[in-house]
């Protein structure tokens, strides 16, 4: 009785400490700050994806603060956050404060950053000035036009090897999407990591680019940060490659990539 006893003790250390060796192997916990807006036109579109994101989470094992302005957003606060996901919420109202805060969060790399939509939000907006910086951050741009009906149109990725696109075909379709147009092209100042086919919009648009990026990431930055510009209608979450490009996105910027050999691919692994 006494060897049973003792041989069963052994089997349940080893077993204990295998299974939280695999578990502290196989985590992915970290937190995450999403800056969400809430109300008007993109009320549904973010009420989806905080849904999204909260059964992302539970099953990805990272957490999630939810604040609807950046009213208290300093340095210091940011540093309780791996990624920062900006939920359509667009690039001014934000104090002197909170943008010197992000500034530092991206420029020195101190978490992770995805974007959505109306993050490109650029100009002169409800009597709040331009932001310079940010605008250099996605490219030098400036929000000119958009398609206020919604289209849908085909999406061609140009980097397949990102880690946010693994599992997700080289093209696929977006629907009733409100395609934003920009002052120029930040194709010379990003990394493209896809593009909308114009010649594909349903119903078709005069309003157009040319060559139209619709997702990128600032290699010049310290931080790991991507942008998507789809993030308008809330359908979006009843596509299986929009949120499976979103989750590789986060867990990619959060430095927890499922396969971390990929995260060195074109300068990912920064």
């Amino acid at each position: 009785r006494i060897k049973f006893t003792f041989a069963f003790v052994i089997f349940a250390f080893v077993f204990l400490v295998s299974g939280n060796a695999g578990a502290q192997t196989n985590t992915n916990h970290f937190r995450a700050l999403v800056l969400a807006e809430r109300g008007d036109q993109h009320e549904p579109f973010v009420a989806a994806a905080l849904k999204w994101l909260k059964t992302t989470a539970q099953q990805d094992d990272f957490s999630i603060d939810v604040f609807e302005n950046p009213d208290q957003f300093t340095k210091s606060f940011l540093t309780n956050y791996q990624v920062f996901i900006q939920l359509n919420y667009p690039p001014y109202r934000w104090s002197d404060t909170a943008k010197s805060a992000f500034q530092d969060y991206i420029e020195q790399g101190r978490g992770g950053w995805v974007g959505m939509h109306h993050a490109t939000l650029l100009g002169e907006f409800d009597g709040y000035p331009m932001w310079p910086w940010f605008s250099d951050f996605m490219g030098g741009i400036r929000f000119k036009n958009y398609i206020a009906k919604r289209a849908s149109g085909t999406v061609i990725v140009e980097d397949a090897m990102h880690p946010c696109f693994k599992g997700v075909p080289v093209r696929f379709v977006v629907d009733e999407e409100e395609w934003y147009i920009y002052d120029k092209d930040p194709r010379p100042n990003v990394h493209v990591l896809a593009r909308v086919d114009e010649s594909t919009y349903n119903p078709p648009s005069d309003i157009k680019m040319g060559d139209h990026p619709v997702i990128w990431s600032n290699d010049k930055m310290k931080a790991r940060n991507i942008y998507f510009q789809m993030g308008h209608h809330p359908s979006l979450f009843e596509n299986a490659n929009y949120k499976k490009m979103l989750r590789n996105a986060i867990l990619w910027a959060a430095s927890r990539a499922e396969n971390s050999a990929t995260n060195n691919v074109n300068s990912a692994g920064k």
